[in-house]
């Protein structure tokens, strides 16, 4: 590009690289969501095909970025994860933030009708999400981020089925659900639905109660027996600025070819537990898995 007197502009930009050797989050959330669920009559407190495109459209994100190593999503929300190691954009917060964000909404779009063929999509009500990036140095936080988006959608989706269940089935006022709620720990909603309704909190769909993970699909592994640590104590592990990271582009490559050939899953499943991410090492190591075998 031609130098001109204008390229002085330049220097007014700002450099936005994330910290290196760290795993970076970038959390989407609809924009004005709630007006967009009233205007086409999304089922309460859960509509699945909204779900279900959520799902459809991050799976779509994953696919095109290999880099990303698993997602997890609740409501109108998803969290995509690249591993310390990703070197995607260089890192550029920005450039990272706005292909998620972009990518996600156009395929969102793009895959409306198929979950919503009788409420085509009308302005003003368009979907949109905002996102932004969050760094952590090492796989013990980035599980207890991960814990605390699953918790989240257990203690919210426990709350909107108790306040639904109490309005549409039971006649209430949105106000006196809502009052009545106030104060209430889990045992109490629980026994709200069950001895009212007869509903059984446990049997709720799963998608609901642990919202969704999605990761690519290797052989899963067998579970190692630990050592040095008690029973229920967690393993120390070594903190990820000990691992070594950097990759030659070649190597990035070749690992980015490897996981476009694995298929991406999306699966409710608790994963604050260990044997969620023991089966899937993949996952925290950054490093594709042998491909499933074909029965």
């Amino acid at each position: 590009m031609a130098n001109s007197k204008y390229e002085y502009v330049k220097a007014f930009e700002q450099p936005d690289i994330l910290l290196p050797n760290t795993w970076i989050v970038v959390r989407i959330d609809g924009r004005g969501f709630h007006k967009l669920t009233d205007r086409y009559n999304f089922k309460k407190p859960n509509d699945r095909r909204a779900l279900d495109l959520m799902n459809a459209a991050a799976v779509e994100v994953m696919k095109d970025l290999p880099d990303l190593c698993i997602a997890y999503g609740i409501s109108d929300e998803y969290s995509f994860v690249f591993h310390p190691s990703c070197q995607l954009f260089e890192r550029r917060d920005a450039k990272l933030v706005t292909t998620i964000v972009s990518t996600f909404t156009a395929h969102y779009i793009y895959l409306w009708g198929t979950y919503f063929p009788d409420a085509p999509l009308q302005p003003p009500y368009l979907p949109s999400f905002d996102g932004r990036a969050v760094v952590y140095p090492t796989s013990r936080n980035l599980r207890d981020y991960m814990s605390w988006r699953q918790v989240d959608c257990h203690i919210n989706n426990l709350y909107n089925t108790t306040f639904w269940t109490m309005v549409q089935q039971g006649g209430m006022s949105n106000t006196d659900a809502e009052q009545e709620l106030k104060g209430t720990v889990s045992s109490d909603k629980n026994e709200i639905l069950f001895k009212r309704f007869g509903i059984n909190y446990n049997d709720e769909e799963e998608i609901y109660k642990k919202g969704s993970v999605l990761y690519r699909q290797y052989q899963l592994e067998d579970i190692k027996p630990k050592s040095g640590s008690g029973a229920g104590e967690p393993v120390e592990e070594e903190s990820d600025f000990m691992q070594e990271t950097k990759t030659s582009r070649s190597q990035q490559e070749k690992l980015r070819k490897l996981r476009r050939k694995a298929q991406v899953v999306v699966d409710h499943v608790d994963i604050i537990k260990d044997e969620f991410w023991e089966r899937r090492p993949w996952i925290l190591s950054g490093k594709p898995g042998k491909l499933p075998t074909e029965d």
